[in-house]
This record gives structure tokens, C-alpha cells and sequence, in this order.
């Protein structure tokens, strides 16, 4: 079995990893790069590997530095099918033509403003591209061994994280390989917690959080506590959210701090994206994959008011009264959440809270690290209003709960493979692992091929 990195190694986008053997190529994950340019410019490079050769892919969940890559593999030439759990497949039906008509968007934008390089400018990919690779999706249940190609078997396992994120283990029948995935929380207020590998040759662990500890704090309180405080002088709150598992968890909070009195109950709350109001139905149609019950699933669903049209997200940026708006995407690197930054972002009274970890060279990351001006649509927009974030609403693993979860393998791997972190966080996972635990570690660079077994 051999194993290249074709990306999330220093960073914490482009998820892909190739497995290869005597009878098959399978690729682990097909995600986007995403933050730093020389990352996003790997998007439209081809990959090191034809994809007409790739016999099969296995996504882990469907975040789309995850699964955001597939529909530009299947235009290439990708004829293999994708396996993944029932709900990130249905996940994947919203999300991937939903970033295929942002690209639209967005290159239609582009051009009609003048502000690209390019002439005239191109999306990576269309909605229309998008749609056909989901023709290639291969829905299977958690826990069932299936065969993927050649003598290469894979079997799924929950990993908290979102609706339907997957842990898997490939074997070839001498050597099992196990990938983490994006690992949840232990006590996630939605999601139950990893479930847990005992065993395996080697393992691909993530490490988003790998040198850090979420504060001890209520997330709800925290929450709360930014949005009184907003109101009380007047401003209104802007919320950049991942429209899967974030804006769920984030309209969960804001129902019960209304019922609680924490914040007013006749406070407007919108969530701003047609994708995370399609997604926050499914959680009634996967109800043993959280622990929500149907009261709270319609709680949740009820706890903001649906932004659907364009129009309806224009006449946001018209209403300067104390407000929450939650709108895709979490790291402020493209959607709706663009147009509000460039329309209340200028305003000290209002804040700007993220809710989750920034990848380096997104808005999200640069806003939190104090500029004074953010780069929208090729104009620059003061940044006067406060910029706060809330990393204990993540739903990544910390480093103490990853090494929870590696303690409990009834036997160390032969060797562990940290990625999907940033160099910091990844080396000290690594060092922590190997001082702790003893096990053999390494961070993998970029394209590194390893042989196993």
C-alpha cells in the first residue's frame, strides 16, 4: 500500500489523500484549498495523478476542503464512484452545486466590475458541473465493510464533527489504514462524540486544534454575553458561519438564550444562506446521527427567519438597527456574508463574531489578527467594528480531546501521519503524541509519498 499527500499538509484545506496499490488508486477526500493565494492557486493546477486513473473515492464528511474538489476531478475525467455516508451525500446534493453557483457568482461579478486579472474571469467550476458528479455518488451505511476497488475494503465510522462526517479504514487484506477525518467534540451539544478505532497499521490523523485547548467557558454564555453587549450600544451582530454543523449549532444557542431571557426574545435573528436553511431541515431526516429531538429539531428550524432571495439579503444592508445575522461562509472568504461586512463593517457599534478556527490567508484570519481596511470585491472597506470569535463553538477536537481519543487504540500504529493543520498546531501534535504516548509520528509535506507495511 503506498500513500501520497496531495494536500492538507500545513494547512488545514485541500483534504486529498492517494492510496495506491498493485490493483487499485483510490483517493481519501477531494477538497478545495482554501486561505493563503499560493493554496487557492493549487485548485486550478492538474493534479500529480490523471483522474481518468482513479479508480474510487471515500469522502470523510462533506465540508468542501473536504469534498469541494469533485466536481473539477469528474470533469477531468473521473469515472469512478464516490463513496460517503448517507447524510454527507445528501449534504454534498446542497453544498457542491451551491459552490459551483457561487462561482458563477462570483466570476460574473468579477467581470462586470472589472476587478479581476483575468479577462474575462472563470469559475473553477459550474453548478452545471457540479450536478453531473453527483451521478458518480455511492451512498453506504456506517459500520458495513464494502468493497471499493480491486482488493481494497473500506468501512465507515460516526466522527461527530457534522451531520454524517465519517472516519474510515481502508485494508487490503495485510494492511489497514485508518483515517480520523475531521474528529467532533467529546460533548458537543448536538453531535455524539467519535467513535472510537481500536486498531490500525497506520493511522492520518488531523490536527486543527493540535496546540490548542477550547476555553472551559459556555459557548451559549460567551455568545450571549457579545450579543447583549452589541445591542446595548446600538449594533447589530455579523456572524461568517459554515452553513453545515456551525449555523445549526449557532441557531440551537440562539433559540435557547432566547427562551432563557439571556437575550431578547424579539430580537430579529436571520440566517442568511438558502444552503444552511436546506440543511437544517436534513437534521430531521437523520435523527439517529444527533441527539436532538423532534421538539428541539423544530426549535432549531424556528430560530431564525430564512433569507432566501437576493432581494431579501439586499434589504439586510438597508436595516441599521441591533440585529444577528448568520451568513455562509465561516472563514468570510466568499457568499452573502461579503456584502454585509462591506455594509456594517465600517460601523464601531457593530461586531464581527467568528465562531469557529480561521484558516491563514482568509478575511476571517486576517480580520481577527487586527487590519484596519478588508479587501471586498477589489475595494478596500474600513474595519471599525469590533472583531471577536468564540473558538470553543468549534467542532473540531482540541488537542487534549484528540489525544483522548488516539489513547484508547488498544495497540499504537506503526506509524501516525499528523495533517489537516497548520504547521504549529501539527508539530505539536506530534510532539505531544510521541512524548505522551511514545508512538512514532511524523508531519508529512506536500505530494511526500510513503510506502506501507
Amino acid at each position: 500500500m503506498h500513500l501520497q499527500f496531495l494536500g492538507a499538509t500545513g494547512t488545514v484545506t485541500g483534504s486529498k489523500y492517494l492510496v495506491t496499490t498493485g490493483r487499485a488508486r483510490i483517493l481519501v477526500d477531494c477538497g478545495l484549498f482554501q486561505g493563503f493565494k499560493q493554496l487557492r492557486l493549487r485548485n486550478w493546477s492538474d493534479l500529480p495523478v490523471a483522474p481518468s486513473s482513479i479508480d474510487a473515492v471515500v469522502l470523510t464528511h462533506a465540508h468542501l476542503d473536504h469534498s469541494g474538489y469533485i466536481p473539477l476531478l469528474v470533469k477531468n475525467g473521473f469515472r469512478g464512484k464516490i463513496y460517503c455516508s448517507e447524510a454527507t451525500y445528501d449534504l454534498c446534493r446542497i453544498l457542491l452545486p451551491d459552490s459551483g453557483h457561487l462561482m458563477e457568482e462570483e466570476a460574473g461579478y468579477a467581470n462586470r466590475h472589472a476587478y479581476s486579472r483575468h479577462s474575462p474571469a472563470l469559475p473553477l467550476y459550474t453548478e452545471e458541473d457540479a450536478e453531473e458528479s453527483l451521478e458518480y455518488f455511492a451512498p453506504v451505511k456506517f459500520g458495513k465493510r464494502f468493497a471499493v476497488a480491486g482488493h481494497l475494503h473500506a468501512e465507515l465510522a460516526r466522527a461527530g464533527h457534522i451531520l454524517g462526517a465519517s472516519m474510515v479504514t481502508l485494508d487490503d487484506g495485510k494492511t489497514t489504514l485508518a483515517f480520523s477525518g475531521d474528529l467532533g467534540r467529546m460533548n458537543d451539544p448536538i453531535l455524539a462524540p467519535p467513535s472510537q478505532i481500536e486498531r490500525a497499521d497506520y493511522l492520518v490523523l488531523e490536527s486543527t486544534y493540535g496546540n490548542r485547548k477550547h476555553d472551559p467557558a459556555d459557548p451559549m454564555d460567551l455568545l450571549g454575553k457579545t450579543i447583549q453587549e452589541t445591542v446595548a450600544r446600538g449594533g447589530l451582530v455579523i456572524v461568517p458561519s459554515f452553513a453545515v454543523g456551525r449555523a445549526q449549532t449557532l441557531l440551537f444557542y440562539m433559540d435557547r438564550l432566547k427562551q432563557s431571557g439571556a437575550i431578547s426574545s424579539v430580537l430579529p435573528v436571520y440566517l442568511n444562506s438558502p444552503m444552511a436553511a436546506d440543511v437544517t431541515a436534513l437534521y430531521r431526516a437523520y435523527r439517529k446521527d444527533h441527539k436532538l429531538d423532534d421538539a428541539q429539531c423544530r426549535a432549531m428550524c424556528n430560530a431564525a427567519k430564512f433569507v432566501n432571495t437576493v432581494e431579501e439579503s439586499k434589504a439586510l444592508n438597508m436595516k441599521h438597527m441591533p440585529m444577528v445575522i448568520i451568513a455562509a461562509s465561516g472563514m468570510a472568504t466568499g457568499g452573502r456574508v461579503l456584502h454585509h461586512l462591506k455594509a456594517f463593517a465600517s460601523d464601531p457599534r457593530n461586531t464581527i463574531l467568528f465562531s469557529g478556527f480561521q484558516a491563514g490567508g482568509t478575511r476571517g484570519a486576517a480580520m481577527l489578527g487586527g487590519i484596519d481596511a478588508i479587501k471586498i470585491h477589489g475595494e478596500y472597506v474600513p474595519l471599525r467594528a469590533q472583531v471577536v470569535q468564540i473558538e470553543n463553538l468549534s467542532a473540531h477536537a482540541d488537542a487534549d480531546e484528540i489525544l483522548q481519543w488516539v489513547s484508547r487504540f488498544r495497540q499504537p500504529p506503526k506509524r501516525t501521519f499528523i495533517t489537516h493543520g497548520e504547521p504549529e498546531a501539527a508539530d505539536a501534535l506530534r510532539r505531544r503524541i510521541e512524548e505522551s504516548l511514545k508512538w512514532p509520528c511524523s508531519v508529512p509535506e506536500y505530494l511526500e509519498s510513503v510506502e506501507l507495511g
